[in-house]
């Protein structure tokens, strides 16, 4: 899932806690990139708790968990909408070259020269 805000992909993880960071936007999960998260429009837009106002909200099973209060309600989907709704408007996913990314990824995992 790339930055919703920049479109940026995760790389290989690294050991310890992730930099990158969850959020809920049009009542999705997204990811925010730590270059976007410097910037504070970021997390302006990104949907709030009912109930105390935070952003740290997770989705999961069709509802919105507040992480801070614990408040949860049923997420709305609009059926109309699309995964790639949330990517920015200057990227494309078909653009990110998430398959070149993959196929290096799987490389350094089996360790084999990407030509057998």
């Amino acid at each position: 899932m790339p930055c919703f805000q920049c479109g940026a992909r995760q790389t290989d993880p690294v050991r310890g806690s992730s930099p990158w960071k969850r959020g809920v936007r049009a009542d999705r999960q997204v990811l925010i990139c730590p270059d976007c998260l410097a910037v504070a429009d970021a997390v302006a837009r990104l949907d709030r708790c009912v109930a105390c106002g935070s952003v740290a909200l997770g989705c999961r099973l069709g509802e919105i968990e507040c992480r801070d209060c614990g408040h949860t309600r049923e997420a709305v989907r609009d059926e109309g909408a699309h995964a790639g709704d949330l990517v920015p408007s200057g990227a494309h996913p078909a653009d990110t070259g998430l398959s070149e990314e993959v196929a290096a990824a799987l490389t350094r995992f089996f360790k084999r020269d990407p030509g057998t």
